[in-house]
């Protein structure tokens, strides 16, 4: 793949065809430029911070409530496993015909169906008194999840330009770590309580995981209320010939971030001319399309996408990204379970976690089967797994840190390889970790470290991909690197039941293939 091709595509419809005469879209990057970085974009990453947390919690929550759970819905170690990959099925469903929608029709509306969605959705699992009900309510919870969250990283890049785009796209993505913390926190809190009400002569009982799921709901809600404070991309306004809101956005932002009046805004009078060109009449007058108009026209700015060399570099990206997503929510969410299992099953030898994991595996197969009559008791949690989950969060919060600071100094393929030589090893130390403080480092790290190389690869496609096809892309991305999490979390139970090194070797081995992938990423484009 030629670099200088990539990087030329990308130009000739983000920056200029002719050096000339400066596109619209180019305009906007030197308009947001002049609104400086200030209170808006505190404001923005504050409620991306809630969205964030939101999103996050649609597959976490699942991961903490199992140990709680296990006894209530009778859940065998495959079924936990299809809980967990449950979201993410639902995202399967969402991701492309959303990532296409929001291009053609904008980022807020699906901003606010996800975030709203997700809120009755996590509700109505709140509410569940079987697995059905569960697994029903978190695969609509990812499927609404996948309509907000591309929305969401499209929305906070259109309103940065090019010079602190990579480093607030880092900075996002560290909030993940931060919901992890939150999360872990709450989680802590919550779970760790003995809470029961019984409703209509105990057809409904809510255990302490029902309200731990009426809580975390609350975050959604949040999200889509705070949303709805914040104006539309300026950048997709200026797509759809929809100028003078553009304009008044951009003016509105200016003086949010400077104190200043409108008058003292250089680009005050931004595209007047453009649309008296364009329209044929006065400014007032925007350019409307039908419903199917704006759908052809979306199908038509997608094309690029699907001929070399962006094609080529797409479907490197989605590989890469599939089998990291794998690796990172396999680890991540099987971690409160493992941690559960070495916190009930160590013992003073010093074991392997892999003598552990296939004690408990062997356990769950006489539960399952009703080999013994003992009456279910669940391994629930102790202090120990939530501690850990705190510890891992920091990592992976300090992981993005360090990423962001040295994105702009080493590159991102440079990171992207590095990255993916320490997941590899530290997936191989995993099945050799013989005390608990070996098992949480190691974890952390895998985390932490796979989900740095997420965030690079989507800061890559942000760069790489026009405005125009910039949300598909990223759904792309994403519905690949989710139907890995689905795939990993659906065998590693049934891995792991036949033998605990098997899923370890397979993952390292996966993330292989990605650092070799790494090595034919093109360098950063240049701006």
């Amino acid at each position: 793949m030629s670099e200088a091709n990539l990087s030329a595509l990308a130009e000739n419809d983000e920056d200029h065809v002719d050096k000339k005469e400066e596109t619209p879209i180019k305009q906007i990057d030197n308009a947001l430029r002049a609104c400086e970085f200030g209170r808006y974009h505190i404001q923005l990453l504050l409620t991306t911070l809630t969205g964030f947390v939101a999103g996050v919690a649609v597959s976490n929550t699942t991961s903490y409530l199992l140990p709680s759970a296990e006894c209530d819905l009778n859940m065998s170690l495959l079924q936990k496993g299809f809980l967990n990959a449950a979201p993410y099925s639902g995202m399967l469903f969402s991701s492309l015909v959303a990532g296409f929608l929001t291009d053609t029709f904008g980022r807020k509306i699906f901003i606010h169906i996800g975030y709203g969605g997700i809120f009755i959705f996590t509700v109505i699992g709140g509410s569940s008194q079987s697995y059905e009900l569960l697994v029903t309510a978190k695969f609509f919870e990812g499927m609404l999840f996948a309509a907000s969250f591309s929305a969401c990283v499209t929305y906070t890049a259109e309103f940065c330009y090019n010079g602190i785009r990579d480093r607030i796209l880092m900075v996002q993505s560290s909030f993940i770590g931060v919901a992890q913390i939150l999360i872990a926190g709450l989680s802590w809190a919550i779970l760790k309580q003995e809470w029961r009400y019984s409703l209509f002569n105990g057809s409904i009982v809510l255990n302490t995981w029902n309200f731990y799921l009426f809580i975390m709901s609350l975050w959604s809600l949040s999200a889509f209320l705070l949303y709805l404070l914040l104006p539309e991309s300026p950048k997709y306004l200026v797509i759809q010939k929809k100028y003078s809101e553009a304009r008044e956005i951009l003016i509105r932002i200016y003086k949010i971030n400077t104190g200043k009046s409108a008058e003292t805004y250089p680009f005050k009078d931004i595209w007047k001319e453009t649309k008296k060109i364009t329209n044929g009449t006065n400014e007032n007058l925007e350019v409307k399309a039908t419903l199917s108009n704006q759908i052809v026209k979306g199908l038509h700015n997608i094309k690029p996408m699907f001929r070399r060399p962006l094609v080529i570099f797409l479907s490197m990206i989605c590989t890469m990204n599939c089998i990291t997503m794998s690796l990172y929510n396999v680890i991540r969410l099987w971690f409160p379970q493992v941690s559960t299992v070495v916190e009930h099953y160590a013992s003073t030898n010093n074991q392997d976690l892999c003598v552990m994991l296939d004690a408990y595996a062997e356990d769950e197969k006489l539960r399952t089967y009703n080999v013994t009559n003992e009456e279910c008791i669940p391994n629930k949690s102790g202090d120990e797994t939530y501690t850990n989950s705190l510890i891992i969060g920091c990592f992976c919060l300090l992981s993005l840190i360090v990423s962001s600071i040295l994105v702009n100094k080493v590159g991102k393929k440079v990171l992207i390889i590095t990255a993916g030589v320490i997941c590899c090893f530290s997936t191989l130390g995993i099945r050799f970790a013989n005390s608990k403080v070996a098992v949480v480092v190691l974890f952390a790290l895998d985390t932490s470290v796979s989900q740095a190389v997420m965030a690079l690869n989507q800061a890559i496609i942000v760069e790489s991909f026009p405005t125009t096809t910039r949300t598909l892309a990223i759904s792309m991305m994403m519905m690949v690197g989710r139907i890995g999490t689905l795939v990993g979390n659906v065998t590693f139970p049934i891995l792991l039941s036949m033998s605990c090194e098997i899923p370890f070797y397979t993952l390292f081995g996966c993330m292989i293939s990605v650092v070799i992938l790494a090595f034919f990423l093109p360098k950063k484009k240049k701006t």
